[in-house]
This record gives structure tokens, sequence and C-alpha cells, in this order.
């Protein structure tokens, strides 16, 4: 007998207390085909990241499982004025389609503003509405999404400083500079991680060098000035 690809969980909304369902993408079924560098993973069946957001079905408050778990009674009126009074009801439990991803990560973005949610939180949803676009060969919303995402990222950045855990999100600062033509922002960005003598983040420090040389061959292609640090000594 063959699995099905999704399986239920069981949340409770941290909005209403509602208890409801949610599918997941079985592990066994989340090898990805191919990887971006930015890390937007593409899968042959069903895509896990088309089930990252939880919708509550009774009171429509959004989330993920990194999302604020308690809500305060300022953050439930706030979300209440602007979104839960116009919820029509509606499940999202099934299986779903890029429309209905899109709607979800849509719905998760104005609940995280709404009540304030951390800033990691509001930059990875940013970053997963720009994959959908990608999927769809939307470049123009990508780059929109992308360039939102970029800004979100540089606030997570300035509030927490640059820590031996964030190589990663100097990398990612780093890569959607170059995805969005900002080439000597990019530059600067992936050279932290590669000088950086307290960062010691062996993959991300490779994949800093790996993207710093696609750049620089970018650079050439578009006959810019190449930054000192550039040029080869």
């Amino acid at each position: 007998m063959t699995l099905e690809p999704l399986y239920s969980i069981d949340v409770t909304c941290y909005n209403c207390e509602h208890k409801f369902t949610s599918s997941r993408v079985r592990p066994s079924y989340k090898k990805a085909i191919r990887t971006d560098s930015d890390f937007c993973s593409y899968y042959k069946n069903e895509n896990p990241d088309f089930y990252v957001v939880r919708v509550c079905p009774e009171c429509g408050f959004a989330s993920t499982e990194n999302s604020l778990e308690r809500l305060n009674d300022t953050q439930k009126k706030d979300f209440r004025e602007k979104i839960g009074n116009r919820w029509i009801k509606r499940d999202f439990g099934g299986k779903r389609n890029w429309d209905v991803a899109l709607e979800t990560y849509k719905l998760a973005l104005l609940c995280a503003q709404t009540i304030g949610d951390t800033e990691r939180i509001v930059a990875s949803i940013l970053h997963h509405i720009s994959w959908l676009h990608r999927y769809k060969g939307d470049e123009l919303q990508e780059r929109r999404f992308l360039t939102y995402c970029l800004e979100s990222y540089i606030r997570v950045y300035e509030l927490e400083g640059v820590g031996a855990n964030n190589a990663r999100l100097l990398y990612l600062i780093g890569e959607l500079n170059r995805r969005i033509g900002e080439f000597t922002n990019a530059v600067k960005w992936f050279a932290r991680v590669i000088n950086d003598k307290n960062i010691i983040d062996s993959a991300m420090i490779r994949a800093s060098r790996e993207q710093w040389a696609v750049l620089r061959e970018q650079m050439i292609a578009k006959q810019m000035e190449l930054p000192g640090e550039m040029n080869p000594a």
C-alpha cells in the first residue's frame, strides 16, 4: 500500500483557540529535485511549501510553526478589527494548489504585520511568496517580493547584529541583492561572510564564495567596474 503524500496535523488557533486540522507533506515525499541558491526548492510531487501556513477556518488567523504562539489582548483586538471581522469562514485544511497556497501566505503576511510578529517571520513569508511567483515564471512579481524580503532581512540584521548563527542571514542578504541586480551591495554582504573570522559556518562561507564567483562573471558580462576586492591580486 502506497502512503498518500499528505497527512493531517491537529492545530489549536493562537487567536481563538479553535481546534482544526491542517495538511502537511510526509517527510518521505520532501526530497527536492533541485534547490536554487536562495534555498527555493522544487519537488516532483506535492510541494511542502504549499502547506507551511495554517489557517484557522473559524476566525481566519493564519500562522506558521514559528509564529508567535500567544496573542495578547491588544494583538487579538488588532487582528479582529483589521482581519477577523471581515473573515468569511472557509477551510484550507485539504490539498492546496498554487492559488490557494498564495492566498494562505498573503493572509499570513497580513496577520504577522497586524499583530507585530517578529521581523524574521515577516521576511520568511515574503521570501516564500517570491518563490511562489518564481514557480510560475512571473519575474516581475518575484522581483517585487524579493525586494520587500531583502528589506525585511536587513531589518532582522539591524535588530540582531551579526552572530555566529547569522551567516545564513548575511549570505541571503548578499544573494537577494545579486538576484535583484544590486551587485555592489551583494559584493559587500558576501565579503562579510567570507572575511569575518567569527563566522565558522563552512557551508555558508562556501556558498558565499560560489555566488561571489557567479556575481563576478555577471558584472564582467555587464561591463561593470569590479570593486578592488574582486580583482585578482
